[in-house]
């Protein structure tokens, strides 16, 4: 398999750590989707990163379709519970990492995207998009309450989206300061720092 996206993305990351969980096999292919040399566009038609590309040449794209694929691969470590209510919550906590990160990134490129001048840019825009964080942030804060993970007492797929999606605002909004006032989820990252699939997927600083 391989696997196209750029080592900065945290739903790259996700995808990533997964592999690393379930000790699967790939080739990464680095990828600029804002550089004209990006070559991610052939496999994927939106031109976003991930991109899994299977030994058949067929392509997966969304980091939420592809880490489910992955999970079926292998028996192994199953991050995704069988059909009920424990994988309703495993997919809903993921799909509020992942929406706290759609939000954040959006902030992001509207204040630094190089084709808008200042003027341009919507300070309202990014405020709007912070307080989508800002909800997400204390919606899983409360959530997790005490628990060792996300979903109980093992690791989940949930952990892996939420992990990732703190450990980029660390990254990109390092002022943020979210730890304060959510000291179960920095309990939660710090915990999951220390896995070798965190810490062999950290984005280069710089």
């Amino acid at each position: 398999m391989k696997l196209i996206g750029s080592l900065t993305s945290p739903y790259v990351r996700k995808v990533r750590v997964v592999l690393a969980e379930k000790k699967l096999d790939y080739r990464l292919q680095v990828d600029d989707v804002w550089s004209k040399a990006s070559e991610v566009g052939a496999a994927n038609p939106l031109g976003k990163v991930p991109c899994l590309v299977l030994e058949g040449g067929d392509a997966v794209y969304d980091s939420r379709v592809i880490v489910e694929h992955l999970d079926q691969l292998s028996p192994l470590g199953r991050l995704i519970p069988p059909p009920g209510r424990e994988r309703l919550q495993v997919k809903t906590w993921e799909a509020l990492a992942d929406g706290l990160l759609d939000a954040a990134v959006l902030a992001r490129q509207e204040a630094t995207w190089p084709g808008r001048s200042d003027a341009q840019r919507c300070p309202a825009w990014i405020e709007r998009q912070l307080g989508k964080v800002s909800a997400g942030l204390k919606a899983m804060e409360t959530d997790l309450g005490d628990k060792p993970f996300c979903c109980g007492n093992h690791l989940s797929l949930a952990d892996i989206a939420v992990g990732c999606a703190l450990a980029w605002l660390e990254f990109r909004f390092p002022d943020l300061a979210w730890r304060a006032d959510h000291p179960q989820l920095a309990r939660l990252l710090d915990k999951l720092a220390q896995r070798p699939s965190f810490v062999d997927t950290q984005p280069p600083q710089g």
